[in-house]
């Protein structure tokens, strides 16, 4: 997605009991992965989906 510079990305761990979504936001709160992105935002309507906004 950086190399392409799509801006944004959608992730969709699903609802189940949450553990895959917190996986998934501590794999990009590294600090080498979280550099490459502006912010993420969980969907208010939709529980098992995230968003990644990109830096361009």
């Amino acid at each position: 997605a950086v190399d392409k510079r799509i801006p944004i990305v959608e992730i969709i761990p699903g609802k189940g009991s949450g553990q895959l979504k917190k996986k998934v936001i501590r794999f990009l709160q590294q600090p080498h992965i979280k550099k490459m992105y502006h912010r993420i935002d969980k969907d208010s309507d939709n529980f098992g989906r995230l968003f990644v906004r990109f830096k361009h």
